[in-house]
């Protein structure tokens, strides 16, 4: 079997990072780069993994890049504080590196836990993500948000899930949709992207319409209905700030 190193960003993750840490035991090396935490997390990170290093935050992609750079082994599982490997997962990976793979990367299916229940619909559901990789393949790039995993090669698919505790309550959630949408906005506008009227109107009912409709958010009841409210006010909120962004400065 090919060994696999862990790597996991962390900043102030102390409520978290004993468990994903427990989560990937069973992995040849975990490696754990911190943005210089306010809490406990490099206290507890080094009870439990192979090696940590504190710098300062440079953004995500490249925060990921110099953590892959630090392990020992090629083949690289890259997760986030609040996620966790399930049983299953974990011996799918070892199943598929257990000899020679032909892939470059392989895609993981994510379920999130919210509003006291996993959501297994809507655009939160499977959220593949690319998150096993061999590092001499593929490469984070630095966009400031949803960085992406650039692959030169061939991506698969692996069964089992992996658990992602994004929220602690609604506060948090509608916290962090603020932060990233303007993180977006602002790398659309970058981008050359502009928005109209028409944008405001049409883009948050699809959404909401894909969620809810398309995408089966129905079917988790009161939760799926708030998530798919909250993914098309994200979507309303990115458009809005990429308006306000592109209006002239006052004199």
């Amino acid at each position: 079997m090919a060994p696999v190193s862990v790597t996991i960003i962390t900043r102030d993750e102390a409520a978290h990072i004993a468990a994903v840490l427990r989560s990937v035991s069973w992995a040849d090396e975990v490696i754990v780069v911190d943005s210089e935490s306010r809490d406990d997390t490099v206290a507890i990170a080094r009870r439990h993994a192979t090696q940590v290093v504190v710098r300062p935050w440079p953004g995500y992609g490249a925060q990921k890049n110099f953590a892959a750079g630090l392990a020992s082994h090629d083949w690289i599982l890259s997760i986030d504080a609040d996620e966790r490997v399930t049983p299953a997962l974990a011996e799918n990976i070892v199943r598929a590196l257990h000899s020679n793979p032909t892939a470059a990367a392989f895609r993981i299916p994510r379920v999130t836990y919210h509003l006291g229940r996993w959501i297994r619909s809507t655009d939160w559901y499977p959220d593949h993500q690319l998150r096993l990789y061999d590092r001499r393949r593929a490469r984070w790039n630095t966009r400031p948000v949803h960085e992406a995993l650039i692959v030169d090669g061939d991506v698969q698919l692996l069964r089992g899930e992996l658990q992602h505790l994004a929220y602690r309550d609604l506060s948090h959630h509608l916290a962090t949709i603020d932060r990233y949408t303007s993180l977006a906005a602002a790398v659309m506008y970058e981008e050359g992207r502009r928005t109209r009227a028409l944008d405001l109107v049409l883009h948050p009912p699809l959404a909401f319409f894909r969620n809810y409709v398309l995408r089966r958010g129905f079917r988790d009841g009161a939760a799926g209905l708030i998530v798919s409210l909250l993914n098309s006010y994200y979507v309303m909120l990115k458009f809005a700030k990429l308006w306000e962004l592109q209006r002239p400065p006052r004199a």
